[in-house]
């Protein structure tokens, strides 16, 4: 179990009961496109550093190919599962689990690929960002360069007015919502098409301040109450295909504390503000809309 300190340590992002793990093992939208991210990614013989391994999953399906992989952890109940589970499965003898803090780790030597899946919508909660910007500086500094190709390499995210109805058994709710990929919620209306405002590219350096105002046109008559945040991974580039291999995570929306009234062909204006691996709150509370007056 977490020490009281660990629980409260802000480098430690979102800790996953691991109960929950099973959730996310059975999620094809996350798995398949990560195995083929690291398919493609990963090499004969290639060394490979997975920072953040919660079951070894990831891991393990780089040791298809690779010749060593450490699956660094911080969790002591994930870093006795993950052992246990990878002792289960063909090359999981290649995966070396590590009980380290990943803001500090480094391979013993240098390394081909790096995995992090540390990823919230809108790169909330869970320190992917903070814990990118913390390693590529420690790396360089031991090895020197070229940096190991980092998987995700970027992140897209895109912002969208909704109406929303937050009527649940005549119960008033306004709460943050996930909501599926395929169809919406019931009582779910598009007001305008999403904007993206922001992507965050690895191989540069990236900020973990984001703000961002922008203007939506309106499609529909009604109240904007809600917007929704999307958020895409980029987890590796095809070059040969001139495309992408990505994950999108599920959506989440989050209620605006003043709704708007709005007509077809209105302009919208909506601005936020915060800081990655924050609260969910620390978005929420930012959050504003209003009608551009012309």
């Amino acid at each position: 179990m977490l020490t009281e300190k660990e629980a409260e340590d802000g480098h430690l992002g979102q800790f996953i009961p691991l109960q929950y793990h099973h959730n996310m093992l059975m999620d094809s939208n996350r798995m398949q496109p990560f195995k083929a991210a690291i398919d493609h990614v990963v090499f004969p013989g290639a060394k490979v550093l997975e920072l953040g391994g919660g079951t070894g999953v990831l891991s393990w399906f780089a040791a298809a190919k690779a010749e060593k992989v450490w699956c660094v952890e911080f969790n002591p109940d994930l870093v006795k599962e993950s052992s246990k589970l990878l002792a289960l499965n063909p090359n999981g003898e290649k995966v070396e689990v590590v009980r380290a803090d990943a803001f500090e780790y480094l391979p013993p030597e240098p390394v081909d690929v790096v995995i992090c899946e540390m990823i919230h919508v809108a790169m909330l909660r869970e320190k992917q960002v903070e814990m990118m910007e913390s390693f590529k500086p420690r790396y360089l500094k031991r090895f020197g360069g070229p940096l190991p190709i980092l998987l995700p390499t970027a992140i897209l995210m895109a912002v969208q007015p909704l109406q929303q109805d937050y009527n649940f058994e005549g119960f008033y709710a306004p709460i943050v919502q996930i909501q599926d990929l395929v169809g919406n919620l019931p009582g779910t209306v598009e007001m305008a098409k999403p904007e993206l405002y922001s992507i965050l590219d690895f191989t540069q350096p990236t900020s973990q301040d984001i703000a961002w105002e922008g203007n939506f046109v309106i499609e529909y008559n009604g109240t904007v109450n809600a917007l929704r945040f999307i958020t895409k991974n980029v987890l590796a580039i095809v070059m040969e295909k001139s495309s992408t291999i990505d994950w999108l995570n599920r959506y989440m929306s989050f209620p605006l504390d003043k709704p708007v009234k709005v007509q077809v062909g209105e302009i919208l204006r909506v601005s936020f503000h915060y800081r990655t691996g924050g609260l969910i709150s620390s978005l929420q509370e930012t959050l504003r809309a209003e009608i551009v007056k012309t």
